[in-house]
């Protein structure tokens, strides 16, 4: 019998908010409450307008509830994105804090943490203006501070799972990292222990020669990593890496990496599975973080988010096992099982 998808799921709300004493500019999108308050990171860097900025908003909360959803968190999905000025920020912390006030007017519906071009000393600004945060400095119970460990923990053992159902092995294999940031580093860190040889890349060169010495890695520069000749394709820079032309002269077998929103657009994925590339779905992938962040919000241990993690690879597997048997990406895939999970989340709320 064919599967009847749900339905595309609307975002609930978009907020602007401008404050000019700090000089912040963010957008908050929430997804989707269907499983609970919506949560996800604040993501900070210099946007061409505010409408680029609202459109990767958008994506970046979606992408959450499907993760939240499929990693069975009791979390929505949302969204922050702070505007850059071209000039700098001249007070770092108190645009945080105003950043915080803008999360505290939204009553719970929003909770956040850190994300690309944000830290845990920003958290820290935030915090002094909402309790709705995470990512806040390290506690007793492990838990807090920088998620991104916990991430390429994620896609470590994702990509393990991926290369074992393909037949193949990490120890030897050809790996590309593109993008040293936390989350690229420490994938690095993994797969240079596991065997792997390591082509890297990064914008910013000392990241890419501390990865040289530390790894024995490869040095490629940032316009040639995608389509260098490769096993496996590690996205763990900014989204967008897979696009209209990289994905007729990409190389590698296996994409698998830590950023969100690898591809360009989602139809590239049955481009990718045309080409016998496995695309393996980046918000089921790279959800080790959040699991850390929620974990920390609640007041979780350290025992049951590596339990959690651990099983990113298995459900990687049940994906590319339903794609197999009943058609379809593993994209495709997921996202079905998440609209399916939102769509039940919202039912049980209606019934109750």
């Amino acid at each position: 019998m064919p599967h009847r998808d749900p339905p595309q799921l609307p975002h609930e709300a978009v907020h602007l908010f401008h404050d000019d004493q700090t000089g912040l500019r963010a957008v908050v999108a929430i997804h989707s409450t269907a499983l609970g308050p919506a949560i996800g990171g604040c993501r900070v860097q210099r946007y061409a307008s505010e409408s680029d900025a609202t459109h990767d908003a958008l994506r970046l909360s979606e992408a959450m509830t499907y993760k939240n959803s499929l990693t069975g968190l009791p979390f929505g999905g949302g969204k922050a994105v702070i505007m850059l000025p071209e000039d700098g920020v001249p007070d770092r912390a108190a645009l945080f804090e105003a950043f915080g006030r803008c999360v505290q007017s939204l009553g719970g519906r929003f909770i956040t943490a850190e994300d690309a071009g944000s830290g845990v000393a920003d958290m820290q600004s935030a915090a002094r203006a909402t309790r709705f945060v995470a990512g806040l400095p390290q506690q007793a119970s492990g838990l807090g501070g920088d998620p991104s460990p916990w991430t390429a923990s994620g896609v470590f053992q994702a990509m393990c799972a991926a290369v074992t159902a393909r037949g193949g092995w990490l120890d030897g294999a050809v790996v590309g990292v593109q993008g040293l940031g936390n989350v690229g580093m420490a994938l690095a860190g993994l797969l240079h222990g596991a065997g792997a040889k390591l082509l890297v890349s990064d914008v910013d060169e000392a990241r890419v020669a501390d990865a040289v010495t530390r790894f024995d890695a490869e040095r490629v520069a940032p316009d040639k990593i995608v389509t260098a000749p490769m096993d496996i394709f590690a996205p763990c820079a900014l989204g967008g890496a897979i696009d209209a032309v990289t994905v007729n002269r990409l190389q590698a077998r296996i994409v698998c990496g830590g950023a969100n929103n690898q591809l360009a657009h989602p139809s590239l994925g049955a481009e990718l599975a045309r080409r016998g590339i496995f695309y393996a779905p980046d918000y089921l992938v790279n959800a080790g973080g959040i699991i850390a962040v929620c974990a920390e919000y609640q007041s979780g241990d350290v025992g049951a988010v590596e339990a959690a993690v651990a099983e990113i690879g298995p459900r990687l597997v049940e994906v590319m096992r339903d794609a197999d048997l009943h058609g379809g990406t593993p994209g495709e895939v997921a996202d079905r099982r998440a609209r399916q999970l939102v769509a039940e989340g919202w039912s049980r709320r209606r019934a109750a």
